[in-house]
C-alpha cells in the first residue's frame, strides 16, 4: 500500500539547483533514509514533502487516510508551554481525551471524570500516559512542569522528538532524530523505531542507525535520486558497483570521443551537409565523456612535529563544582599514539576534563604537566567564529597562505579547501551561505591545518555527512599523534579508539580496554552478573533462614521442564526489563544524593525508587523461576 508518491520534483535556490525531476514512492511499513553530502538539499526535500517549502515543479501525494508527523531540526514550540503541554500539543482524539481527563482530575469534577473515563475506555487510550512517562524518562525530561522557553537547544530537540513519538502517526518524517541524544537514548530510539509499525522517512548521519533501522536508502547526488533496497552495508556495496560501472561507461565514451573528435575536425568547413545523426551522436558522447566521478578524499600529508618522550601527565587531579565532583585524585600518563574515547552522561565533566588537560580550566588540586613538543588541536561543538561576510578562502588564508607538507612540499589554501571537498566554485562564497555541516567542516580545517600532534575532538561528527566522516576516519587512521574523541557516534568510536574513559559521576572514571561496542557488551554483562549475584544472595539468605532439627530426605528431583515458547518470550522480555529498571534505579539513586535538588524532587525520587526496587525484586523472582527451564 503506497503512503507517499513523489513525481518529477524539482527545487532550486536562485541559480543553484538542489534536485531535478526526482521521483520515488514509499510504501506502508518501509523504513527509508535519505543520505547525501551536506548542502545537497536533504532538509529542503523533507520540508517540501511537508509543504513547509515551495518547490519549482512536480507532484507530492499522500494516502488520504494516514496521519503524518514531522520532526524538524529547528524547534518551533510555544516558549510559554510546559514540557508536558508541548508533548500533548496534538489534535489526536486519544491525546485530547487524556488532556481532558487530567483537567477533570485537577478540578475534581466528578461528572466530567465519569465522562472522560468512558471516553478513554472507548478509545482504548489508557496506556498513553504510561507511554508518555516512559518516553520522557528515557529522554531525561522528568520535570515536565518546566517551560519550554527555559530549556537548552538540546532539551527542546528532545521535547520535539517526544512529541512526534507520542503521536503514534502512521508516517514519521524525522530530520536528524539522534542529534542531542546521549548514547543510551540513541540505542533506545534505535530499538523503538525498529519495532515501530509506523512507516518512517528520515535523514540521519548515524551509520549504526542506518544499518539497524532502515530497509531502504535514497541517495541524493548530482541533483538526482538513487534508490537502494537494503540497509547501510548494502548501500555502500551497491554504490561502489554503480560508480565502477559509471567509470567504465565514461572511459569508453572518452575513447570514442577522441575518434569522433578527429572525424569532426577532418570534415571540410565548406561542406554544408554532414552526417547529422553522427554529429548528434558526437554531442551525446561528449556529454558522457566530460562526466567526472567525485571521489575526492581528505588526504592531508601535513608536516607534524614529532612528540617527545613526555607528552601529558596528570597527577592526583581534583576538580569539583558546588553541586558535583568531577575528578577525585585522578592520575594518568598519556603515551605516543594514544587513541582514547570518552563517554558518560551529560554533566559528568567530560568537557571540563578536556579543558583542564589543555590548561584552559584550573584544577583544584594536583598537577597537569604538558610536554614541550605537544601542539594541541581542539575541535569543539561551537560553530566557527568568523565574520559571516568573509569569503571561505579568506578564512583559510588568515591562518596561512601555504600549508607545509612532508618532504618539504607545500599546499596552497585553495588546494587545501579542495582536499576538504570544497570545490573551486565555493571558495569565494560567503560564510553565511554555508550549511551547518559545511561550517563545521571549515572549522575542522582550521584546526587540522595548524599541524597539531595531539588532537582533541569533541563531537566531531555532529552535522557532518557520512561521506565527510568516512574520509575523516581515513585521515585519522594514519594520524601519528595522540587522539582523544568524545562522540555519540558509535560507528566512529568503534573505528577510532582502542580504550575508553567512562565518566561515571562523583569523580569516578573507569578505564575500559576496547572500543565502544565492547564497552557496552561488558556493561550488559556486569548488569546481568550483578542481578544474578543479588538473586543468589537472596536465595542463600532464604535457605539459611530455614531452621530444622530433623534431617530432610530430599525427594527425587523431577525432570527439568523446558520452557514453552511463550515462557521463553517472557524470559527474554524480563531480561530487557530488568536492565532498564537497573538503569532507572541508578538514575533515581543519583537524584537522592544530589544536594541541588529540592525536597519535593527528593521525595518524588524516593517514592519512585521504592517502586523500582519492588519491581526489580518481583521480576527477579519470576526470572529465577523461568531460568530453571533454560
Amino acid at each position: 500500500m503506497n503512503y507517499l508518491s513523489v513525481e518529477n520534483l524539482t527545487k532550486s535556490f536562485g541559480d543553484r539547483m538542489l534536485f531535478s525531476d526526482i521521483t520515488f514512492g514509499i510504501d506502508q511499513g518501509q523504513k527509508v533514509a535519505i543520505v547525501a553530502k551536506n548542502g545537497s538539499g536533504k532538509t529542503t526535500l523533507l520540508r517540501c514533502l511537508m509543504d513547509k517549502e515551495q518547490f519549482d515543479s512536480g507532484r507530492i501525494v499522500y494516502r488520504n487516510d494516514i496521519r503524518v508527523a514531522f520532526m524538524e531540526q529547528s524547534e518551533n514550540m510555544d516558549d510559554e508551554m510546559t514540557i508536558m503541554e508541548a508533548v500533548f500539543d496534538h489534535d489526536l482524539p486519544e491525546i485530547q481525551a487524556v488532556k481532558k481527563y487530567n483537567l477533570a482530575m485537577k478540578n475534581q469534577d466528578d461528572e466530567l471524570l465519569n465522562e472522560c473515563f468512558q471516553e478513554l475506555t472507548d478509545l482504548n487510550a489508557w496506556d498513553i500516559e504510561v507511554k508518555v512517562a516512559q518516553i520522557l524518562s528515557v529522554l531525561k525530561l522528568n520535570n515536565t512542569d518546566v517551560k519550554v522557553g527555559s530549556l537548552s537547544g538540546g532539551q527542546k530537540k528532545r521535547v520535539n522528538l517526544a512529541k512526534v513519538l507520542v503521536s503514534e502517526a502512521d508516517f514519521l518524517i524525522l530530520d536528524e532524530p539522534t542529534n542531542h541524544l546521549d548514547l543510551d537514548m540513541i540505542e533506545w530510539l534505535e530499538e523503538y523505531l525498529s519495532k515501530s509499525k509506523s512507516t518512517i522517512l528520515m535523514v540521519t548521519h548515524d551509520r549504526y542507525f542506518l544499518e539497524v533501522v532502515c530497509d531502504s536508502i535514497l541517495e541524493l547526488e548530482d541533483k538526482t535520486l538513487y534508490r537502494y533496497k537494503g540497509n547501510f552495508s548494502y548501500f555502500l556495496e551497491k554504490k561502489a558497483e554503480r560508480q565502477e560501472q559509471l567509470q567504465s561507461t565514461i572511459d569508453k565514451a572518452r575513447n570514442t570521443f577522441k575518434k569522433e573528435l578527429d572525424w569532426i575536425r577532418k570534415q571540410p568547413k565548406a561542406r554544408g551537409v554532414k552526417q547529422k545523426a553522427r554529429v548528434d551522436s558526437f554531442q551525446d558522447i561528449k556529454s558522457v565523456a566530460q562526466q567526472k566521478i567525485d571521489d575526492s578524499e581528505v588526504e592531508i600529508p601535513v608536516k607534524m612535529e614529532r612528540l617527545g618522550t613526555k607528552i601529558l601527565e596528570l597527577h592526583k587531579i581534583h576538580k569539583a563544582w558546588p553541586s558535583r565532583v568531577i575528578l577525585d585524585g585522578f592520575t594518568y600518563n598519556f603515551n605516543r599514539k594514544e587513541r582514547l574515547g570518552i563517554v558518560g552522561n551529560n554533566g559528568t565533566g567530560k568537557s571540563t576534563f578536556l579543558n583542564m588537560i589543555q590548561e584552559l580550566e584550573p584544577v583544584d588540586k594536583g598537577t597537569v604537566s604538558i610536554g614541550e613538543t605537544v601542539v594541541f588541536g581542539y575541535y569543539n561543538q561551537e560553530l566557527i567564529k568568523v565574520d559571516d561576510d568573509k569569503k571561505v578562502i579568506d578564512v583559510i588564508r588568515d591562518i596561512a597562505e601555504y600549508i607545509p607538507l612532508e618532504k618539504g612540499k607545500q599546499m596552497t589554501a585553495a588546494q587545501f579547501l579542495e582536499k576538504f571537498l570544497f570545490p573551486r566554485d565555493m571558495h569565494y562564497n560567503f560564510v553565511y551561505k554555508l550549511s551547518g555541516g559545511e561550517k563545521r567542516r571549515l572549522k575542522l580545517m582550521t584546526v587540522l591545518m595548524k599541524n597539531p600532534n595531539f588532537l582533541i575532538l569533541d563531537e566531531p561528527t555532529n552535522d557532518l555527512d557520512i561521506f565527510v566522516m568516512s574520509v575523516l576516519e581515513d585521515y585519522l587512521r594514519t594520524f601519528e599523534g595522540c587522539l582523544i574523541v568524545v562522540s555519540h557516534d558509535r560507528y566512529f568510536m568503534d573505528k577510532m579508539v582502542d580504550h575508553i574513559f567512562v565518566f561515571e559521576g562523583e569523580g569516578k572514571i573507569k578505564d575500559i580496554v576496547g572500543n565502544y561496542t565492547e564497552y557496552r557488551q561488558k556493561l550488559q554483562e556486569d548488569i546481568k552478573q550483578e542481578r544474578q549475584d543479588k538473586a543468589d544472595a537472596a536465595k542463600q539468605q532464604k535457605q539459611e533462614a530455614v531452621v530444622t532439627t530433623k534431617p530432610i530426605v530430599q525427594p527425587a528431583q523431577p525432570e527439568k521442564k523446558k520452557l514453552s515458547f511463550k515462557e521463553k518470550q517472557e524470559f527474554d522480555s524480563l531480561e530487557k526489563e530488568l536492565e532498564v529498571l537497573e538503569i532507572e534505579k541508578e538514575k533515581f539513586t543519583l537524584i537522592l544524593s544530589d544536594g541541588s535538588k529540592t525536597s519535593d524532587e527528593i521525595m518524588a525520587a524516593g517514592s519512585k525508587l521504592g517502586e523500582i526496587v519492588q519491581a526489580i525484586e518481583t521480576k527477579t523472582e519470576r526470572w529465577l523461576e523461568l531460568a530453571e527451564g533454560v
